[in-house]
């Protein structure tokens, strides 16, 4: 495999509509796509039910989606607590959001860059006690990165020193979160070699990108022209984040595999099954609208994947 696509739609996804869909419908939905061959699912979100009720059976869906051969099950954690229930439903990666915007950080997790900052230390701290064998890896996502629809533009400068904080504090790695869909390829080229030249080459891998002005695939193309190996994306393209007026649309996942396999990247992912999964999850969210122009399209007369 050469990029591996990250599905973020059971959780980043389903997050962001009204749509509350049942515990059965959603473990459909995760083994189909990791048929198709998608490695990485992050299966929901450990955040209070009377917050995010479209997500309240995440623990069930981590202990399900353990069962499934090769697929790596994350989870979005948003403190302390949340880490606790992930590491005891058994998920092998968990990220925390850290908005660079300090005020979209207190709308959506109701917590400083301090105070997250302190959360993210005792996350370490639990985790030290866990074997290395068993223990998840645990991502800062840098969110707002490229901007925010609270306080606008974001410094540069600002994302590379929260991202050293977090390093020196002893996460495993962050990831690039243009939570709003303000980035553009250059910018994000510029954002990862900093944080590499600050941090390591090895503390940034991935990227979490939305297509709310078209963006996403051209900002996809820069990651892998630049080195990044993972990609998040969402089938069908939905989801956005609540807490940032505006911010809608992720990158649709059959887009993104389509693109790098054509250009002959391998995702692990069937193309064809993975349309099949799409047909199957719009049947099951009937009044939510899906994105995308592969589905639209069809794969192109002759077309071979790289794999």
């Amino acid at each position: 495999m050469d990029i591996e696509i990250s599905e973020v739609g059971p959780r980043d996804g389903l997050q962001s509509i009204d749509t509350i869909m049942p515990t059965a419908d959603k473990k459909t939905w995760i083994a189909a796509q990791a048929a198709a061959g998608v490695s990485e699912i992050e299966v929901g979100s450990f955040v209070p039910a009377k917050v995010l009720p479209q997500l309240a059976d995440t623990a069930e869906l981590v202990e399900y989606a353990r069962t499934l051969p090769g697929l790596t099950v994350a989870v979005l954690v948003p403190n302390l607590r949340g880490a606790q229930d992930a590491i005891r439903a058994g998920a092998h990666k968990m990220s925390i959001p850290l908005s660079i915007s300090e005020t979209h950080s207190l709308k959506n997790v109701k917590r400083s860059h301090e105070q997250m900052l302190e959360e993210i230390a005792r996350i370490i701290e639990l985790l030290k006690d866990i074997p290395v064998a068993t223990r998840p890896k645990f991502e800062v996502g840098l969110s707002t990165a490229f901007g925010c629809t609270i306080e606008g533009p974001i410094a540069e400068a600002k994302v590379i020193s929260i991202a050293e904080k977090v390093v020196a504090l002893g996460v495993d790695e962050v990831g690039l979160s243009d939570t709003t869909g303000y980035g553009n390829p250059a910018q994000l080229k510029r954002l990862a070699q900093g944080i590499w030249d600050n941090c390591g080459r090895d503390k940034l891998n991935g990227v979490h990108l939305h297509n709310t002005r078209g963006q996403g695939l051209a900002n996809a193309l820069a990651a892998v022209d630049i080195g990044l190996t993972t990609i998040d994306s969402s089938l069908g393209g939905i989801g956005g984040c609540p807490a940032a007026p505006g911010a809608s649309g992720n990158i649709v996942t059959e887009d993104l595999a389509f693109m790098l396999e054509a250009m002959g990247l391998k995702t692990g992912i069937d193309l064809n099954k993975l349309l099949a999964v799409r047909e199957q999850v719009q049947r099951m969210l009937p009044n939510e609208e899906m994105y995308g122009f592969t589905s639209a399209a069809g794969l192109p007369k002759g077309f071979r994947q790289a794999g």
